[in-house]
């Protein structure tokens, strides 16, 4: 697969994820009830959920990004 072909996939994947992880993310907090605890666990929360992407998403940037064979 080229480079370019991955990007493509890679870009739309990442706008998928990112949209599918902030729905999950929120429905969590809402199942949770994360607003009615203490701030420090909301905050905790927040935090923990709001980086949690960053890992499938450096792996599909990685991806990417990856060197055509041959």
């Amino acid at each position: 697969m080229t480079m370019r072909m991955r990007k493509l996939i890679g870009t739309i994947l990442l706008l998928v994820m990112i949209t599918v992880y902030s729905l999950l993310a929120m429905m969590v907090a809402v199942v949770l009830q994360v607003n009615t605890t203490s701030d420090w666990v909301e905050l905790v929360y927040y935090v923990v959920a709001g980086l949690l992407w960053v890992v499938p998403a450096a792996w599909i940037i990685w991806w990417m990004s990856r060197e055509d064979g041959g």
